[in-house]
């Protein structure tokens, strides 16, 4: 019996039980009502539920009466062992062995759909994430963001959301013509500009445009030297750019140039639509955008007093335009240095009519910190000793990369500590959830050389503890998904597969599926073949929804 089953067999009693006292017609139960978890203490049963005390007030009964006469009608569902009522009124459910160990076939026979759900079914989702200016490589905030963006991107579609991975390229504005003025002082023998861009990379694309370009670019006037390498030179670091994402696992749907809202008149569209909408006013020789009445702590300049777009422009007619597109719901992932621009974003999302935190959201990530034989790397952009992607996949690889930046909160800093992700041993998170997946495969190649295979399968013979913990942990796969998906968490997937791979080791520990010696293969080594392909199967779809590979062998 799978959690999804034995939650709709409680809601069927629910509502059975609602009928009965003839509340059924002003009581609505949905399926969101009868939550199912894991007790804390296995000792609680296979697992608990707190409907009774959701709805005891709205029937007029105390909680445990409601409780204990829902675990009653419980009770005499297949499959169900035995239910109790503990507390003010929770229901905990222990399934018979059958009954549990049922979900090892159908991990099993459901494969990599297993743990896949409609939570965000048919949902348009436009996530923007990196997003880093084409002035130099990305540094580790920038590839955190890579590998969440890329992760929550997995997870959505795992609850059958319709997801564009978008990047945001800014091409349009003073940083620009910084990294311009960088490469052409660097190509000419110059001091870097005080405002400029240094590092080995800079002289790299210096070096790229002046083979690229045909003549002599000392012989033009400076600035027009400026513009080949501003146009060159923003392609080229750009390049760059997309290869390293995509040799990390992340490759974008699109690649949104800033330049085109304001060549194509889309700021004109965007203050336009807003005038009608009335929220936009003249004053001090300036177009302003009233956000306060919206929340935010001052109205916003749209249109300067030269005539010139001010930031916030951009930013309007960008929403606008991926609204235009058909997105309902707008995702975009910013460093920890953009705090401050929330309360305005938000204030433009209802400007134009829509929900802030629905049409709009916005997740703010915090720093990453590298760590090399116990000391920090420090990294700038300007000053050269930026930490790039590729620092981190030299030192690391891809998985490990990957895997380290996305098992925990966004909201919190992080230290990266290049040692421990190199080493193979289980404090190495990484190395034990691959560890874990390849020690999988090794048992199904030694039974498959034993004679063990899955043509028999009897689920009452899973009845060892381990086996209990086992069946339990893996059941939570679905819930997990859900979960991160809808609280914007794919580090929740991470964390789970790393109990996962303990519970499984553990296992491993106690239960064989190979017979020792001379001794016969049963349906017990096969029923355990299933129950460890199982595990397999769902360490690989909690590794594939992470970006992380999972080998076959270590």
């Amino acid at each position: 019996m799978t959690p999804a089953e034995l939650s709709s067999s409680l809601l069927a009693v629910v509502q059975g039980v609602l009928e009965r006292r003839g509340v059924g017609d002003d009581v609505t139960v949905a399926p969101a009502d009868v939550v199912l978890e894991r007790p804390k203490n296995r000792d609680h049963g296979d697992w608990t539920s707190n409907v009774a005390m959701k709805f005891a007030k709205r029937v007029g009964v105390p909680p445990r009466d409601l409780a204990t006469e829902l675990a009653g009608e419980l009770a005499e569902v297949d499959g169900v062992a035995d239910v109790d009522v503990a507390g003010p009124g929770f229901i905990n459910v222990r399934l018979d062995a059958a009954a549990a160990g049922q979900l090892a076939r159908t991990i099993v026979e459901q494969g990599e759909a297993f743990g896949r759900g409609d939570y965000y079914a048919g949902v348009t989702i436009d996530l923007e994430f990196v997003s880093a200016n084409p002035t130099g490589p990305i540094h580790l905030g920038g590839v955190r963001w890579a590998a969440v963006g890329d992760s929550l991107a997995r997870v959505f579609q795992a609850q059958g959301a319709l997801v564009t991975r978008e990047y945001y390229f800014n091409d349009h504005g003073g940083q620009i013509d910084r990294f311009a003025r960088s490469l052409v002082a660097r190509s000419f023998g110059e001091p870097t500009p005080e405002d400029g861009y240094g590092g080995e990379y800079i002289t790299d694309i210096a070096d790229r445009v002046v083979a690229a370009h045909h003549g002599d670019l000392r012989a033009l006037p400076r600035d027009e030297a400026q513009e080949v390498f501003r146009a060159a030179g923003v392609d080229f670091m750009f390049s760059d750019i997309k290869s390293s994402l995509h040799d990390f696992g992340v490759d974008f749907d699109v690649f949104f140039h800033e330049n085109s809202l304001h060549e194509s008149k889309a700021v004109e569209r965007a203050v336009a639509r807003l005038t009608e909408l009335g929220h936009i006013y003249e004053a001090e020789g300036a177009t302003w955008l009233r956000t306060t009445e919206f929340g935010d702590d001052r109205d916003r300049v749209v249109i300067k007093s030269d005539g010139e777009a001010a930031y916030i422009a951009g930013d309007l007619a960008y929403y606008l335009d991926k609204r235009e597109r058909g997105f309902e719901r707008n995702l975009i992932m910013l460093g920890a240095d953009h705090h401050g621009y929330v309360g305005r974003m938000m204030a433009m999302c209802a400007a134009f009519g829509d929900e802030p935190g629905v049409n709009l959201e916005i997740l703010i990530g915090q720093m990453v910190n590298l760590l090399k034989d116990g000391e920090p790397f420090r990294m700038s952009k300007r000053n050269g000793t930026v930490v790039t992607m590729e620092d981190l996949v030299d030192a690391v690889g891809v998985d490990a990369g990957r895997y380290s930046l996305v098992r925990s909160p966004v909201n919190s800093s992080i230290d990266i500590d290049l040692d421990l992700l190199t080493r193979r041993t289980n404090d190495n998170p990484v190395f034990y959830v691959q560890y874990a997946h390849a020690r999988t495969r090794s048992v199904t190649r030694n039974a498959e050389a034993a004679g063990v295979t899955r043509d028999a399968f009897d689920a009452s013979l899973l009845s060892h503890p381990t086996e209990s913990a086992l069946l339990g942990v893996l059941a939570e796969l679905p819930r997990v998904v859900t979960q991160a998906a809808e609280l914007r968490e794919p580090h929740r997937v991470a964390r789970y597969i790393e109990e996962l791979a303990g519970t499984y080791h553990r296992w491993y520990d106690s239960c064989r599926v190979t017979p020792l010696g001379d001794e016969e293969v049963t349906d017990l080594h096969r029923t355990r073949l299933w129950l460890n392909d199982a595990a397999g199967q769902v360490v690989r779809n909690g590794l594939g929804l992470l970006g992380v590979s999972a080998p076959d062998r270590m």
